[in-house]
């Protein structure tokens, strides 16, 4: 199946680098460009991605409320984050925003399509864990989310173990040996705590869990 994915950038050098990255890639296929996050919103509305793939700082409209606005309006959609440092600031924003991870405007062509693929299969970003060190970093600032740890109340002990262990950068194998228990029932629980908790991927799971307290900056 051919992944559709939507290029958001306002310097035109980037998206034209970006679209010919993929052009190698027979199961990828650009359905638009956009220069700012007004015409992102509307070709995502329109072209319905898979994938946008989407700069932080545009004109007028920037990448975090465009996000925030694509996934509202087209749930199915998966938003990458295009950075030129991992320590950008906005890029916890706009992950709270509803994205699905984050790439560095330097990323290899064998890893931007792999991304792709993960994102496009429902997959979050989270590896090698990069994204969770972002979140990390910047979670504290925010403070507990009104409410964030009352949510959690809904899931099981052993769910909420899980969380906690995903939430520190392990892999559901690596879930599985530290509770003795199959990499299936670990992808389980983690999949019902997403849907227990109304969240999008496991990107946003690891947000809850910062935010809730169940897990520390540098815990």
């Amino acid at each position: 199946m051919t992944i559709k994915v939507l290029l958001a950038d306002d310097q035109a050098l980037v998206r034209a680098g970006f679209r010919s990255l993929l052009a190698r890639s027979r199961d990828v296929t650009v359905v638009g460009e956009a220069a700012d996050g007004e015409e992102a919103v509307r070709l995502a509305t329109s072209a319905r991605p898979d994938v946008v793939l989407m700069d932080i700082r545009m004109p007028g409209t920037d990448g975090i409320t465009a996000t925030r606005r694509i996934v509202q309006a087209v749930p199915r959609c998966r938003v990458v984050i295009l950075t030129t440092f991992d320590t950008d600031e906005h890029v916890f924003a706009a992950l709270r925003a509803g994205a699905s991870g984050f790439l560095t405007k330097e990323v290899e062509p064998a890893e931007l399509r792999r991304a792709i693929a993960a994102v496009a299969a429902g997959d979050a970003l989270l590896s090698p864990g990069v994204t969770r060190r972002v979140i990390e970093r910047f979670a504290h600032r925010e403070g507990v989310a009104a409410g964030a740890d009352e949510r959690l109340a809904a899931l099981t002990s052993r769910e909420l173990e899980a969380v906690q262990l995903m939430a520190l950068g392990l892999s559901n194998q690596e879930i599985a040996e530290r509770l003795v228990i199959s990499p299936l029932t670990a992808k389980t629980h983690i999949t019902r705590a997403i849907a227990k908790l109304n969240v999008r991927d496991r990107v946003q799971l690891v947000i809850l869990a910062y935010e809730s307290g169940l897990i520390r900056p540098g815990g």
